[in-house]
């Protein structure tokens, strides 16, 4: 692990050089952030109160803010797991509690059912493994002239998220390439669900355009450990749109196997 002058994180990880941010002390949990967001991004509403109980790991994944990855050269879902397991070797994690976000989502499934050893628990938010309307939404929302049409404001943000360390215009490249991902991801099978035997939540918006709630709900119904939770008034951004309630959700679920504890001293 080094840290460069500005105070930023980095380790070498799976033949990339990975940025990440590390927040409280306790028990490690790894959050994985959506896809063009970052861990900051998605679960900085949660940090203070998670970083109580919890060492907190965010990674930033392949072609996103500070680790460098040229996105024509396609993102993965195998790549992105593989990432994540170096991740977690780099750091020293021999099993740590997992949690991720839309693309980080469908990353930590992946890796749970390939590596259910090493994980103590599992959360899932804004996470399906249908196609549809997935594919259709996303490839919608990651089309770049309909962003620079529609969204500047989006873009200009994308464009200070990711070009800095990715290269000007780096933003352009990545948005297909999510789309692409998304298109190519193979649905796990019943047998592949069943492997994930740890204690995991489901977490949805009711207004998520993105994963249904019975979708949702089919997923913690196929886990064999898990519960729902259906954020009430919540789009697809759950974690940034109804802050305290995932916080709630998550420290309930927490709590409930003994993990989410304060330090004496928070």
């Amino acid at each position: 692990m080094r840290i460069d002058a500005e105070g930023r994180r980095h380790l070498d990880a799976n033949g990339l050089r990975v940025g990440y941010d590390a927040v409280g002390e306790g028990p490690p949990l790894v959050l994985l952030h959506g896809a063009s967001s970052t861990g900051r991004e998605d679960f900085g509403a949660q940090l203070p109160r998670l970083g109580r109980s919890f060492a907190c790991y965010l990674p930033d994944a392949r072609g996103h803010a500070r680790t460098v990855f040229d996105a024509r050269a396609g993102l993965r879902l195998d790549d992105l797991v593989a990432d994540l397991e170096a991740f977690a070797d780099a750091i020293g994690l021999a099993a740590f509690h997992l949690a991720g976000f839309s693309m980080g989502g469908a990353t930590a499934l992946a890796f749970a059912i390939r590596r259910p050893d090493r994980l103590r628990s599992l959360v899932l938010i804004g996470t399906a493994t249908e196609r549809e309307p997935r594919t259709r939404v996303i490839r919608h929302q990651a089309d770049v002239a309909r962003i620079e049409r529609q969204e500047p404001g989006w873009a200009a943000a994308l464009a200070r998220r990711h070009d800095p360390a990715q290269g000007e215009g780096a933003w352009r490249r990545l948005m297909p390439a999510i789309a692409d991902l998304v298109a190519g991801q193979e649905p796990p099978t019943p047998a592949d669900l069943r492997r994930v035997d740890v204690p995991a939540l489901v977490v949805v918006g009711d207004r998520d355009p993105v994963v249904p709630v019975g979708q949702a709900w089919a997923l913690a119904r196929q886990l064999p450990d898990a519960r729902l939770f259906v954020v009430p008034g919540a789009p697809h951004a759950v974690t940034a749109r109804r802050p305290g309630l995932v916080l709630e959700g998550l420290l309930g679920f927490y709590r409930s196997i003994d993990a989410a504890e304060p330090r004496a001293d928070g």
